[in-house]
């Protein structure tokens, strides 16, 4: 009687786990259709210089080139919280690139987050945010891929701890977490606002660092662009809906508009990651585009305000030492009132990226200096020094501590604590 009842216990376990994984090769296989036999696509000059465009708004080669390798040749190491994965070789080879491919497979692997062979991809590779993507604007960017020099860099193998290496895991994420789907216009709105929704949440990937993810590394729509730390990099992404934060719906269009082209605005300028992202994306972006993106920006949804306790105020003697400091390494630039230069040096008075509530923006600032990108708008900017071998972790407290509550600045103090998780993070 027990061996039945065992035998009975057993293979109901088995059914149901059966059961689960029908199910999530279901999930994972939604909304795909069977691919072409043959390659379909009729690739045109005009194509090609269209995908150029393309892939530069995706800012593709940001993640598929490593310093000083050949374009698209891949192996960049892309650190996440679970392990390294290294990005693919998207260059013509027929061996390790994606020379074989058809548009049908690589509109698959941006649309669906599945390989060539069937392999669900990591989302390292912002498929989540790529599934917006039109199939037009795919087949562009292939068109424009196939067009470069074939490279024969093998592709590297990922690093990942288990399970996260594993396809079942992947599979478990992608059933929770990503769903394939498609631009949706909003009937009420300009033509103009629904070009810079389907660039801001497909190709531009804005949400990938703008939004928190959870203990999965995933996102949700319902904290879209709320603001995230980006934990490898160790910045902070500011909300995109906040005005405390990096919210733009007071600015005027113009200037969100140069702030994507050139990096700099009468209101900030941009550095850190977000720097990177103007040098190598979005300073190509056609007027209209950023114009659209501007306005897009401006329309969204705004965060509820929230009356925030006033910061306990630091200690008399920080703000002694970091005033010494500001005096001796700071007020050159940023003046004795913090006022800045204009088109130089921005000012810390009244900054609101001083004053964030997480301060590792600016602690990383002092520590490894702030560079704005050279752009075309831009194109010799003005930089600021790294201090990390010339101030102390408590001159960095202290001098921190000084800017946020200085000139009318309110917001916590910064202890070595801060300073010490600022440089552990990228090992500094």
């Amino acid at each position: 009687m027990n061996r039945k009842r065992i035998l009975w216990t057993v293979s109901s376990a088995l059914a149901v786990l059966g059961i689960a994984a029908a199910a999530l090769v279901t999930l994972n296989l939604r909304g795909e259709a069977p691919l072409p036999a043959a390659e379909t696509l009729h690739i045109t000059p005009e194509l090609v210089q269209r995908g150029d465009y393309l892939a530069r708004v995706g800012n593709c080669m940001a993640c598929h080139t490593t310093q000083g390798g050949a374009p698209y040749a891949g192996g960049r190491g892309i650190e996440t919280p679970f392990g390294v994965v290294h990005s693919s070789n998207l260059t013509p080879d027929k061996v390790h690139g994606i020379g074989t491919w058809t548009s049908a497979e690589f509109w698959r692997a941006m649309h669906h987050g599945r390989s060539k062979d069937g392999r669900l991809l990591y989302p390292a590779f912002p498929y989540p945010n790529y599934t917006q993507v039109t199939r037009e604007d795919s087949d562009a960017i292939f068109a424009y891929l196939q067009s470069q020099p074939a490279v024969a860099e093998p592709n590297r193998a990922h690093a990942l701890r288990f399970p996260y290496s594993t396809q079942a895991a992947l599979s478990v994420w992608r059933a929770l977490f990503f769903a394939p789907g498609a631009p949706q216009p909003q009937p009420t709105q300009t033509a103009e606002y629904n070009r810079g929704a389907y660039l801001v949440n497909g190709l531009g990937h804005c949400t990938a660092c703008h939004t928190p993810r959870n203990a999965l590394g995933a996102t949700t729509d319902a904290r879209a662009f709320s603001g995230g730390l980006i934990p490898v990099q160790n910045w902070y992404a500011p909300a995109l809906n906040a005005a405390h934060e990096a919210g733009v719906k007071e600015w005027r269009t113009e200037d969100i508009a140069a702030l994507l082209q050139t990096g700099v605005a009468p209101q900030g300028s941009v550095l850190g990651p977000m720097a990177e992202v103007v040098f190598r994306s979005t300073q190509y972006l056609t007027d209209a585009d950023a114009r659209a993106m501007a306005l897009y920006l401006q329309a969204l949804p705004q965060q509820s305000a929230v009356n925030r306790a006033s910061p306990p105020a630091p200690s008399a003697a920080a703000m002694a030492r970091g005033a010494k400091m500001y005096e001796q390494h700071c007020a050159a630039c940023h003046g004795e009132q913090g006022q800045g230069e204009p088109g130089a040096f921005p000012a810390l008075a009244g900054n609101r990226a001083v004053t964030l509530a997480d301060p590792t923006n600016l602690v990383r600032v002092v520590l490894q200096g702030g560079y704005l990108p050279a752009t075309a708008g831009n194109p010799r900017p003005h930089g600021m020094p790294p201090f990390q071998q010339v101030l102390s972790d408590e001159d960095i407290a202290a001098v921190t501590t000084f800017v946020r509550n200085q000139w009318g600045n309110q917001a916590a103090g910064v202890g070595t604590i801060e300073v010490y998780r600022a440089r552990e993070r990228r090992g500094l």
